[in-house]
């Protein structure tokens, strides 16, 4: 599918034990919201696409850009928005995906701190006001059938990597059991860096997230340890077990 025509893909809703789902014209889940708590993480592989917040102080979160390629149900944007006080942008090239967010999804409405850009993300990150901007930037640009990122090239990432502030990460959705997940992940390496380069092994549904430093930072066990205890007691999330599951590429 050319990225073009996922400007018009049908957006659909189910909801199932308090889950309510985003799909896009197909049974593919594409995000989530727990309806009890609107402004958590729900899905395992978005919760570790939140691993960045293990490279920077946690008194430093407030204030910071998070910036989310590909809005799906906004779990990222809400809970960094919401949760983090960050500055948010969000880039999204279907309008109705933006409109069920906010209609469903519990999406805030945008103002200082929220923006929702309606474009082709390839474009819009080459835009000259986001360069060295961003600390968080999560990517997870997947089209209808969920098959493979729509967007996976080294000059994507690079353009990716421009976005960045010297303390930034960024964040991939793949999947992990899939051919091209080597193929990914070797772009990336390719605009950052193997020494900038982290990944989780896969969850079980098979999403593997890799993360990406703007500058390579080794932080040693036990202050990983002790940053991961600081974002389960002020967050909620559970870093810790990201620890078991997660290391560099390159050692």
């Amino acid at each position: 599918m050319k990225r073009e025509e996922l400007a018009s893909i049908e957006v659909n809703l189910s909801e199932s034990a308090g889950v309510r789902y985003l799909h896009l014209g197909t049974e593919w889940v594409q995000g989530s919201m727990r309806v009890a708590a609107p402004f958590d993480i729900d899905l395992e592989y978005v919760q570790r696409m939140m691993a960045w917040l293990l490279f920077v102080p946690a008194d430093s979160v407030a204030g910071r850009h998070a910036m989310q390629l590909g809005l799906g149900a906004g779990a990222i944007t809400k809970f960094c928005f919401k949760k983090l006080a960050m500055t948010c942008t969000a880039v999204e090239i279907n309008p109705d995906v933006a409109a069920v967010c906010r209609a469903w999804l519990r999406l805030p409405p945008e103002g200082p701190r929220l923006r929702v850009v309606v474009n082709d993300a390839a474009q819009e990150i080459r835009r000259a006001e986001w360069l060295g901007t961003v600390d968080a930037l999560a990517v997870d640009l997947y089209d209808d059938e969920a098959a493979a990122p729509v967007l996976d090239s080294a000059a994507f990432y690079a353009d990716c990597r421009r976005l960045l502030t010297d303390e930034g990460c960024m964040t991939v959705n793949l999947f992990g059991r899939s051919a091209s997940f080597e193929r990914s992940l070797a772009c990336i390496t390719e605009a950052f860096g193997a020494q900038a380069v982290w990944a989780f092994k896969p969850t079980r549904e098979g999403n593997a997230v890799v993360l990406a430093q703007r500058t390579p930072l080794r932080l040693k066990r036990a202050q990983l340890e002790d940053r991961a205890q600081e974002i389960e007691s002020r967050w909620g999330l559970p870093a810790r077990k990201w620890l078991r599951v997660f290391k560099a590429v390159e050692k």
